[in-house]
């Protein structure tokens, strides 16, 4: 079983930078389209930006011009490049994607366990 696995939250002051990532635990056969939402206390989850296959992006509008995703596809990797942080950015950031195990595999959509992303002085 295929699990996505976050690294790179933590915690930043106002006005500061972090580059989440978002790696599958095991090889996979490839990912169409791979997300990152978040959730803060007391919300619901939204969603952050995504990018498919062919490399087109697509941002929510609270974080256009401020967040950055990427993918390295030989890797199935997805980054979030956060910048200019506030403090409402503040929540549990989650990583999503539309999975092919094998070749011979079916579409399934996964979640990552989430990483803490604080921003505050």
């Amino acid at each position: 079983q295929v699990q996505l696995v976050e690294s790179g939250g933590g915690l930043v002051q106002p006005g500061g930078s972090l580059r989440l990532a978002c790696t599958p635990s095991i090889t996979i056969f490839s990912a169409n389209d791979m997300r990152w939402f978040r959730q803060a206390p007391g919300k619901q989850r939204e969603l952050v930006a995504t990018i498919i296959d062919n490399g087109i992006t697509n941002y929510a509008d609270f974080v256009k011009g401020r967040f950055t995703i990427s993918r390295d596809s030989a890797k199935n990797t997805v980054y979030l490049q956060m910048d200019s942080l506030k403090p409402e950015d503040t929540a549990m950031y989650y990583c999503y994607a539309n999975i092919r195990i094998t070749r011979w595999s079916t579409y399934s959509t996964y979640w990552g366990q989430g990483t803490q992303v604080t921003v505050s002085s």
